[in-house]
């Protein structure tokens, strides 16, 4: 058994708020801004991860092998995922004067458009689920939560915007 500053039922509450957010939140999303902004066309959390992934840049520096660290999988297959993005029109393969080897990638106007879809899908989301908080209350949220993403295991060193 390890010591813990918590009570376990504050580490169950935690673990199952989290495991909800996770089941609910990308599914959800993305099939709203599926339907409401691209039609039909079937896009799934794993090709918007690789658009999230290559926007979040930083601009030309972009690598499949970044990807791949960004989304906690293996090369070969953030590589299959990146294609599948070329592919579908929402990430092009950049030309560089250093290294033929390497091909930044970048979002196309379609792949920007899309994940600014996403974007706001989620925060609309993020709003109807905090409706009746206090700006006091989202500013507090806001900053606990951006510490405890920061504390978990292999988080990006980066400050979250």
């Amino acid at each position: 058994m390890y010591a813990t500053s918590m009570d376990e039922p504050e580490l169950t509450a935690i673990e199952q708020a989290m495991v909800r957010i996770r089941r609910g939140q990308t599914r959800r999303t993305l099939a709203r801004v599926t339907v409401q902004e691209h039609g039909a066309e079937a896009v799934n959390a794993a090709l918007f991860g690789v658009v999230d992934a290559v926007e979040e840049g930083p601009d030309g520096e972009v690598s499949v092998g970044l990807v791949a660290q960004r989304l906690g999988i293996d090369p070969s297959r953030a590589s299959r995922l990146v294609a599948r993005a070329v592919g579908a029109g929402y990430v092009r393969r950049a030309a560089t004067q250093h290294d033929g080897r390497v091909s930044p990638l970048a979002l196309t106007p379609a792949g920007k458009r899309y994940a600014e879809a996403v974007h706001r899908s989620r925060r609309e989301h993020f709003d109807a689920a905090m409706r009746g908080w206090t700006a006091a209350e989202r500013s507090e949220f806001a900053r606990l939560l951006s510490r405890f993403v920061a504390g978990l295991p292999g988080a990006d060193p980066r400050p979250i915007r």
